[in-house]
C-alpha cells in the first residue's frame, strides 16, 4: 500500500507555477463555489501556494515541504491529501523529477472555472446544490450575476470603428529588418503572461461501456455519427454523476434525440437528472459515491481468505452501495444517506473506513443506522486518524467493550464485582477469530481463558508474518 511518505517527504523541494494569470476575483470563486466541495484545508493550500508566486509572475522561489508544513501548521499527510483533492478538482497539476540531488516537484496552479462555467458545468453545480441547499445555491448564483445593461431610451450608438479613426502606415515607412522581425515574433523560451481558459472536470470516456450502449440502439433510431466527442464526454460525466450504466443510459439518450437525429446535450442532462430524481425521490447526488482512494488500499488483488475478500469488498464499494447490499438491494433512505454524508464530511473518514463502521453499527443495532451511536464511534476513529480498512477493523475489535457500553448508554464500567452472565453478541464475520481447535475466541476479557487464547492467536500471527 502506497503511503503519503512514499510519495513526498519534508526535505523534497518544490516550485510553484501558475498555469495562467490568477485574478483577485478568483478568490471569491474559490471561496464560495469550490470551498464547500473541497474543504478549508484544500483552499488554504491553494491560497498558500498562490501567495508564493510573485505578483504578475508565473514562478516562485524554491522551497521545501517542511517550510510548507510550518507555514500551514499541518502535517505532511494532511498536505498530501489536500493536494490530491486540488488535483482531482482540476485546480492543480503536479510534476515530479527524481535526480541524484533528491526529489523535486512543480505545483502548477490552475485557474478556477468562471462563475458562468461553474454554474453550467453539469457536475460541479449539481454537487454544490446538493451540498449547500437550494436557498444558498440561488443566493450564490445571484451573487455572481447581474442584470444586463440596458440602453436608456432616446440614445443611439455613434461609436467609431478602427478604420474610421486610424490610417495604416505605408510599407516604406517601416524600417523592417531581421532584428525587427525577431522583435515582432514570440521568443521560444518565454511566454506571455495571460489567462488561458480553465479546463472543466471530465471523466475518462473509457470508463463507460459505449460499445454496449451503441450496440443496443439501432441506426434507424440514432446514427453512430451522433455520438460525437462532446456527446461522449457528456454521457461519461452523467454516468459517473448519477451512477447510470450503459443499459439504463439507452432510454435517457433516446429521449434527447432531436428531429435531425442528433443528441441534444442539454436535453440529455435534463433527462438524466429527471431519471435520478425519479429513482431517488427528488434527491440529487452528493460527493458520497466514491470508494477507498488508492494510497489507502491494502493492495489485495487476489484475496485468499474470507477476511481479505471482505477488505477488498470494503475498498472497492461506496458507502451508498454498501447500504444497498446490506438491505438486499433496497435503496437506502434519505436519512441514512445524510448520516453517512455527515460522517464522511465532518469526521473526514475515508469511504472504506466508513464501510467498516456502517457494517459494525448496523449489526450491533439490529440493522438500524443509529445517528448518535455511529457519530460517536466515527469521532473516535477520526481522532485516531484511521485511514485504512484493516486499521478500522482492528480498532473495532480492540475497543469492542467500550463501544458496547456506548450502545447501552454507559459512561463507566459497572462498579459491582459480581460476575454477570454475558449474552452471545452478534458480530460481523470479520470480528471473531478461530483458535486451532476451532473454538471462538472469547470476547469477554473477564473469561479466565481469554489470556491463553490471546497468546495462541499472537503466536499464530507471528508465524503467519514470518511465512512459516
Amino acid at each position: 500500500m502506497t503511503q503519503h511518505w512514499q510519495e513526498t517527504v519534508p526535505i523534497d523541494r518544490y516550485h510553484v507555477a501558475a498555469g495562467g494569470l490568477l485574478h483577485d476575483y478568483d478568490r471569491k470563486v474559490l471561496t464560495f463555489l469550490y470551498q464547500p466541495l473541497i474543504g478549508p484545508t484544500c483552499l488554504s493550500l491553494y491560497m498558500t501556494l498562490w501567495a508564493e508566486i510573485e505578483e504578475n509572475r508565473l514562478w516562485s522561489q524554491s522551497g521545501t515541504h517542511h517550510n510548507l508544513m510550518t507555514i500551514m501548521d499541518l502535517n505532511l499527510k494532511e498536505i498530501f491529501h489536500a493536494r490530491q483533492k486540488l488535483e482531482g478538482m482540476g485546480l492543480l497539476k503536479t510534476y515530479v523529477k527524481n535526480s541524484e540531488d533528491g526529489r523535486s516537484f512543480i505545483y502548477e496552479l490552475q485557474p478556477p472555472l468562471s462563475p458562468q462555467q461553474f454554474f453550467l458545468d453539469g457536475m460541479l453545480n449539481v454537487y454544490l446544490y446538493r451540498k449547500i441547499g437550494k436557498n444558498q445555491f440561488l443566493r450564490l448564483k445571484q451573487f455572481f450575476s447581474d442584470k444586463l445593461p440596458e440602453a436608456e431610451p432616446g440614445y443611439s450608438e455613434i461609436t467609431k470603428a478602427f478604420q474610421d479613426v486610424f490610417l495604416s502606415v505605408p510599407p516604406q515607412a517601416l524600417l523592417y529588418n531581421e532584428d525587427s522581425a525577431a522583435d515582432l515574433t514570440e521568443a521560444e523560451t518565454q511566454t506571455f503572461i495571460g489567462r488561458k481558459e480553465s479546463n472543466k472536470i471530465q471523466i475518462n470516456t473509457a470508463e463507460f461501456n459505449f460499445d454496449l450502449l451503441v450496440g443496443g440502439i439501432q441506426d434507424s433510431l440514432i446514427p453512430k455519427k451522433a455520438f460525437t466527442t462532446k456527446v461522449k464526454e457528456a454521457i461519461s460525466n452523467l454516468a459517473f454523476l448519477y451512477g447510470i450504466d450503459a443499459i439504463k443510459m439507452k432510454n435517457i439518450v433516446l429521449s434527447a434525440v432531436t428531429d435531425d437525429s442528433e443528441i441534444d446535450i442539454e436535453e440529455l442532462r435534463k433527462a438524466a437528472r429527471d431519471w435520478y430524481q425519479f429513482e431517488y425521490q427528488d434527491q440529487l447526488p452528493a460527493l458520497l459515491d466514491r470508494t477507498q482512494p488508492f494510497p489507502h488500499k491494502a493492495g489485495i488483488d487476489q484475496p485468499k481468505t474470507k477476511e481479505e475478500e471482505l477488505v477488498h469488498y470494503f475498498e472497492k464499494t461506496s458507502p451508498r452501495q454498501l447500504l444497498i447490499d446490506l438491505s438486499g438491494g433496497a435503496e437506502p433512505s434519505k436519512s441514512d444517506l445524510q448520516i453517512i454524508e455527515e460522517v464522511m464530511f465532518k469526521q473526514k473518514l475515508l469511504p472504506g473506513v466508513v464501510n467498516v463502521l456502517v457494517q459494525y453499527v448496523m449489526i450491533k443495532t439490529n440493522m438500524k443506522l443509529t445517528k448518535a451511536y455511529i457519530e460517536k464511534i466515527a469521532s473516535h476513529w477520526s481522532r485516531k486518524k484511521i485511514s485504512t480498512v484493516t486499521d478500522a477493523m482492528e480498532l473495532a475489535k480492540s475497543e469492542h467493550r467500550q463501544y458496547l457500553d456506548w450502545a447501552e448508554g454507559k459512561k463507566t464500567p459497572a462498579a459491582s464485582g459480581k460476575r454477570k452472565s454475558v449474552r452471545k453478541e452478534v458480530l460481523p464475520d470479520w470480528f471473531e477469530k478461530k483458535s486451532e481447535n476451532g473454538r471462538d475466541q472469547p470476547q469477554n476479557q473477564e473469561d479466565p481463558d481469554f489470556e491463553i487464547e490471546k497468546k495462541k492467536l499472537e503466536e499464530e500471527l507471528k508465524k503467519f508474518k514470518s511465512g512459516r
